[in-house]
């Protein structure tokens, strides 16, 4: 069993080869950092799922950097089938229909948005590669090519990301319904579909209303159905003694309020759960009584610094536990025998964070642990409950080697009006005089860090920016940077979630203002630890980050040196009036009821939104600038950039430009991601690089 993967996926490393770190004498110079391709490459291996009853293990693998292909094997005879693979597609989203079928989508990896042409589909084939089927279609000559039937669904259906019960050949899509003919218009209602893999058959689930939302119980049945309606978010469930949808609740769909919450799943014996803050300032994870509509008074889990996100991880007839996120993601169980299994996994693999994925329908004895840390990438692993053994799947980023990575760690800094701010900070770890060139365990080797100090920094903003930037895990981006030798650090400033409400509503109309603050608040603790060289520091951000960099710049710029701006908002009213030239993906509803509260009204707040416009006050902006920029952006123009660069071209001539005319918001082809990361190290080495 041990080497079953590798006549085929030879590409994949395995533990000594994901562990071992190249030697090199003390009188030897550092190695090379490791190439940006290592960092920003699509990974050969990329996911892996185990059969309901856990006899057999799917997992998704490009061969020699081809395309992405549906890979089964019987974990009993180690048997290999390839059950899918397209000439001009990629499988992409894949899950077990029941123990015998799989049902997946697609994707073409070699092309950008701006040039893309195919929807993703849906096909379903058995586990031994027969009985393919084609169930929603994509378009053109890829129909021709593979002979599909013409009796399937048009395009615009959607897998649903839920397993549903597994035990049918049936599965949900989703049908969005969009305002006019445009694909890309306001999103009206999404209807579900129930689809069987074999014949092909559908029927749509009868909506209570303007369906956004859809839960299925622990049977795969739809069960909730989450409307929205202006500003009203409302809550149905679908009884199954009467058939008929009744309201459980309502609330602001964006301001949320003391009784709103977010129905999460089904236990199997029926009882909902629900993310909820019932007033106070963290969201907890409580169950919600059906009959009486009220939330327990007492939660199931509650996080003391941070909000509840995670998900029940069930068998057939049992709730065996919960997964959540506080700084890193951990596992509460409430079944003994899993307890002990994590606790003996953990022991084998002590610096990681170990995963447990187990069937619904137990029948052989393998677990799927998903293994990562801050420096090691996540690497997929097979357990064997009754040899105690492992067997390693694949790493998502097979060249990296951890003992090379940084560490990462969670600081809370103190923001100038009394706010704690989480940051996330990677520090180049220091260079050993030897590495091993072996590794007895499965545990990454502890490189000596010694003291880093004075170094030259990137602040590193999130998107978002209502959302939360980062977790304890590895980060392509702060590792790329820390690499070459930067420490990086990523402040959680206010208006980010995921940290509990006041930390959240604090940053509500704070673009500019206090959300900046705490940026350079978090940049100056840095300076203060010893941490940063504060002759030597860059903002850098994509998106809402990247408004960010460009208002730090403007704010601070005796604190930034230089920054480096990536599809980012160049100004506020055109977030509102700049699409022009593209139907935004922002939704008018959002603009409309959501915007105005969490990031300012056109008309009240037209001051403020004047006085903290990076485009209106591009003339204060005399810093080295790299600004990039996707052709085919819906989200942010490439108008916002090229509005930017008229302003700054009379008076800055430090600014370098680059568009990827195929690229949506953000890098989706490793040629961009590289070619973009590239053009980063080279502008950092030149404004606060070392000689």
């Amino acid at each position: 069993m041990s080497s079953y993967l590798l006549p085929l996926l030879r590409a994949v490393v395995l533990f000594a080869c994901a562990l071992t770190a190249p030697a090199f004498s003390a009188d030897a110079a550092p190695p090379a950092p490791p190439p940006i391709a290592d960092f920003f490459d699509n990974p050969a291996f990329s996911d892996a799922i185990l059969s309901p009853n856990g006899k057999f293990l799917a997992l998704r693998f490009s061969n020699d950097n081809k395309r992405d292909r549906l890979i089964v094997i019987d974990l009993a005879t180690n048997a290999i089938k390839v059950v899918a693979q397209f000439s001009d597609r990629d499988v992409n989203q894949f899950e077990w229909v029941n123990n015998e079928r799989l049902v997946f989508d697609s994707t073409d990896k070699t092309i950008g948005p701006g040039d893309a042409v195919y929807w993703p589909g849906l096909f379903a084939v058995n586990r031994d590669g027969s009985n393919f089927r084609q169930l929603v279609q994509v378009s053109g000559s890829f129909i021709q090519e593979h002979g599909v039937a013409r009796n399937v669904l048009p395009a615009d259906h959607f897998l649903v990301a839920q397993k549903g019960a597994q035990n049918s050949d049936d599965v949900y899509v989703t049908n969005p319904k969009r305002e006019g003919l445009d694909e890309a218009g306001d999103l009206k209602y999404v209807n579900l579909v129930r689809v069987n893999t074999l014949t092909g058959r559908t029927d749509t689930v009868r909506r209570p209303g303007l369906a956004r939302g859809w839960l299925l119980d622990h049977k795969g049945e739809p069960r909730i159905c989450v409307t929205l309606d202006k500003n009203t978010e409302a809550v149905w469930y679908l009884d199954p003694s009467s058939k008929e949808w009744r309201q459980i609740a309502s609330f602001d769909a964006y301001l949320g309020g003391k009784d709103a919450f977010t129905p999460l799943a089904f236990a199997p014996d029926g009882t909902l759960y629900v993310l909820s803050a019932r007033g106070k300032d963290k969201q907890a994870l409580h169950t919600f009584d059906l009959r009486t509509g009220q939330i327990s008074a007492e939660p199931l889990v509650v996080l003391a610094d941070y909000d509840f996100s995670g998900r029940l991880i069930s068998s057939r007839d049992k709730l065996l536990g919960v997964r959540y996120l506080s700084d890193a993601r951990a596992t509460v169980w409430f079944d003994e025998k899993m307890k002990a299994l994590q606790a003996a996994i953990d022991a084998a693999l002590p610096a990681t964070v170990n995963l447990i994925d187990v069937p619904a329908r137990a029948e052989a004895p393998w677990v799927l642990v998903r293994s990562y840390s801050d420096r090691q990438p996540e690497r997929y692993i097979l357990y064997n409950l009754e040899s105690g053994k492992f067997n390693p799947v694949g790493s998502t980023h097979e060249r990296i080697v951890p003992a090379r990575m940084a560490e990462q760690e969670l600081v809370r800094i103190t923001a100038r009006d009394g706010l704690t701010v989480p940051a996330w900070l990677t520090v180049p770890t220091a260079v050993p005089t030897a590495v091993p060139t072996a590794v007895p365990t499965a545990v990454p080797t502890a490189v000596p860090k010694g003291k880093r100090k004075n170094l030259p920094m990137v602040v590193l903003v999130h998107g978002g920016p209502n959302v939360r930037g980062n977790e304890w895990a590895w980060s392509p981006d702060s590792q790329f940077l820390a690499s070459r030798g930067y420490a990086v650090l990523e402040p959680e400033f206010r208006g980010s979630t995921g940290f509990g409400t006041r930390h959240y509503r604090a940053g509500w109309k704070q673009w500019g203002l206090k959300m900046q603050d705490d940026i350079a608040d978090a940049t100056k603790w840095a300076i203060a630890q010893g941490i940063a060289d504060p002759k030597r520091i860059c903002i850098a951000g994509a998106s809402y980050g990247g408004y960010a960099t460009l208002m730090g710049l403007v704010n601070d710029p005796a604190l930034y040196k230089c920054g480096i701006n990536w599809v980012g908002v160049t100004d506020i009213n055109l977030l509102y009036t700049g699409h022009w030239s593209f139907t935004s993906d922002i939704s008018s509803a959002y603009l409309k009821y959501g915007a105005p509260t969490l990031i300012g009204d056109l008309e009240k707040d037209a001051a403020q939104l004047r006085a903290t416009s990076p485009l209106l006050l591009a003339a204060r902006i005399t810093q080295p600038l790299l600004l990039a920029y996707g052709g085919a952006d819906r989200r942010v123009p490439l108008y916002h950039g090229k509005k930017f660069l008229e302003a700054l071209k009379e008076h800055n001539p430090n600014v370098e430009w680059v568009v990827y005319q195929e690229e949506g918001h953000g890098w989706s082809l490793p040629k961009n991601r590289i070619d973009f990361w590239g053009r980063v190290e080279k502008f950092l080495q030149r404004q606060i690089g070392t000689p």
